[in-house]
């Protein structure tokens, strides 16, 4: 592909892998070669990135922390922008905000607020992703949303131009956000806390790690929550009650754990969990009459 060496020569500064397997930046560990990832360090390399791929008519696919995304057998005949590891900045504002880039993981933001003496980021510690990620699905746990957090998101939009939307704009909602929406890419987020003790906050992301591995299946790869949470109740309930535990396609399978995630046993590919997806929702609303949508992004 001739654009490859123009994409190396107009972004000297961005490291490129041309064919890099998706598999590799994925928590399902599924995925077939992007044609080229890149892996913008600063706000200015991913405005160069996006201003290529728009003039030479390339599509951009963004990628963070991989943790709810499944990629197809495939590959992506695509410039894939890797954010992870990357738009690491990470500050204390005044009045108990910090602000981080869409790099950092949830994990590293819930441990700076901690040491900084805040609260209120306790749920996002076990929470696997990037705060970029987290803020475009409103991501979730034990009672806790971004969307209680989010003062403001700063996005990039494909001609490197930077917008920032506060409060309401934001338009959060069941996993989901305004973002879903935009032609364009999170790179920053101000988030609102409050002063509280070290100590207890420790304590508390703790008992929820805790929580977490006694219930969820953490030693084998799966995009987390499979799918979405049905109105007047709960995915992984309604299968377990439609006895799917354990039902296998190929290498994907129905946890016996937790009913709600598809894990990747022995060499999984997409087509196995996209035909196991199809499977369990057919059940589901067979039993109950509630089709069950997926949570997960299937690039």
């Amino acid at each position: 592909m001739e654009w490859i060496a123009r994409l190396r020569a107009r972004c000297p500064e961005v490291e490129v892998r041309p064919e890099e397997p998706l598999a590799r930046h994925v928590s399902f560990r599924i995925g077939g070669p992007a044609a080229v990832m890149a892996f913008p360090r600063t706000e200015e390399h991913l405005a160069a990135l996006l201003r290529f791929a728009r003039d030479e008519g390339v599509p951009a696919v963004i990628l963070g922390a991989g943790t709810n995304v499944l990629p197809p057998d495939g590959g992506l005949d695509a410039l894939v922008i890797c954010l992870l590891g990357g738009l690491d900045t990470l500050r204390l504002l005044e009045d108990g905000r910090i602000e981080a880039g869409a790099g950092v993981t949830l994990a590293r933001c819930a441990s700076f607020a901690c040491r900084m003496g805040l609260t209120g980021l306790e749920f996002a510690h076990g929470i696997p992703g990037s705060l970029g990620g987290g803020l475009y699905m409103n991501a979730g746990a034990y009672g806790g949303e971004l969307c209680q957090v989010a003062a403001e998101t700063t996005v990039m939009e494909r001609d490197g131009t930077l917008k920032t939307f506060r409060g309401a704009a934001q338009g959060f909602g069941y996993r989901r956000s305004a973002f879903q929406e935009m032609d364009a890419v999170i790179v920053r987020a101000v988030l609102a806390l409050s002063p509280g003790d070290r100590e207890a906050i420790r304590a508390k992301m703790q008992d929820l790690a805790q929580r977490r591995r006694a219930s969820q299946p953490l030693n084998v790869p799966s995009a987390g929550s499979t799918f979405r949470r049905p109105q007047g109740g709960y995915a992984a309930a309604l299968i377990d009650q439609a006895g799917l535990k354990g039902l296998r396609v190929g290498g994907a399978v129905v946890s016996e754990k937790h009913a709600g995630f598809v894990v990747n046993d022995r060499g999984g590919t997409c087509a196995d969990v996209l035909t196991l997806i199809r499977q369990v929702q057919a059940r589901v609303y067979e039993r109950s009459g509630i089709r069950l949508e997926p949570e997960i992004r299937i690039l």
